[in-house]
């Protein structure tokens, strides 16, 4: 819901522009590889394949065709995870205020469940496409300047998918933490699930060494980061497959098309089962869209256009 979610904020907001098209690209190749859902997979694919007929590279269209594409792709955007994308629910991340939780939590439980997919030598790639992405695309502009400075704060490459997906996890629990103040001094926060450092001790206590609370009542914890990491890769891999497989088909009893679609969906999470050419331009991230990915998108849709010949 998050990922069909953002898209359709980008496409509403016009985000896609000569020097923000090639960082979409490179979160797409993320997504075509390493996405927890299958059908989100697929359509990010099928987006990147056709990416260059919605947003051509020099993008020098009139005001008219630029309107003409927009409605295209919007047509088209239900493919991004497939046509039954449930809107509303949050399953994970709804909160009891509609103003509360929901897409914002989502894209970090997306963008979290990336991270402990990826292999060591994807990690550095992935950085660079997840910060880029939040700085070009998230609408919240207090919150991409904060995100994008915790990036460029960053002054070692990442050498392995552990320390990337430590780095991600530490990272929100420092925007938690400033919010947790900001939401207690305006009342804007969710009642019901109060921002807090993550995860607690009584979902992974052996994450903790040690613990206390400061004179203003702050919790500052020794982590043990050698269980923290095991403990993202377990809640944000199987845990978060199995979890969605199993809510969806109680919140969905009766829609038999919608439940198969979701058991299809659910069934398979491992890269494997996307093409190669995916893995292709994931290997390319890093570069200003890396010719193994143009290659493979070429070829691609050369093979678009010799079945509609056919």
């Amino acid at each position: 819901e998050a990922t069909a979610h953002a898209l359709q904020i980008i496409l509403e907001h016009k985000m896609i522009k000569a020097d923000t098209r090639d960082s979409l690209i490179r979160f797409l190749q993320i997504l075509v590889a390493h996405h927890p859902s299958k059908r989100c997979r697929r359509g990010s694919a099928e987006l990147l394949i056709n990416f260059d007929d919605h947003w051509p590279s020099n993008l020098s269209l009139s005001s008219q065709d630029s309107s003409k594409l927009l409605e295209s792709v919007a047509a088209d955007n239900h493919k991004i995870c497939g046509k039954e994308v449930p809107r509303g629910y949050w399953i994970f991340c709804r909160g009891s205020k509609s103003e509360t939780r929901g897409f914002s939590c989502g894209l970090w439980v997306l963008l979290h469940s990336l991270t402990v997919q990826i292999g060591d030598g994807e990690s550095q790639s992935t950085f660079t496409s997840i910060c880029d992405f939040i700085h070009n695309f998230f609408i919240c502009e207090e919150c991409r300047k904060h995100f994008y400075d915790m990036c460029s704060s960053v002054s070692v490459p990442f050498k392995s998918a552990r320390d990337l997906s430590l780095w991600l996890w530490s990272t929100h629990n420092k925007v938690n933490e400033r919010l947790m103040k900001e939401e207690k001094d305006m009342g804007t926060g969710d009642p019901s699930f109060p921002k807090a450092i993550w995860p607690p001790k009584a979902l992974c206590p052996s994450c903790y060494r040690s613990s206390s609370r400061t004179s203003d009542g702050a919790l500052q914890v020794d982590w043990n980061e050698d269980e923290v990491f095991p403990f993202l890769v377990n809640y944000y891999g199987k845990t978060l497959v199995s979890s969605y497989k199993e809510t969806y088909m109680e919140s969905l009893q009766g829609r038999t098309q919608v439940g198969a679609a979701l058991a299809d969906d659910a069934s398979s999470s491992h890269a494997a089962r996307v093409p190669i050419g995916a893995a292709l331009g994931v290997a390319a991230a890093s570069c200003t869209f890396g010719a193994l990915a143009c290659f493979w998108r070429t070829q691609q849709k050369n093979r678009k256009q010799r079945k509609n010949w056919n």
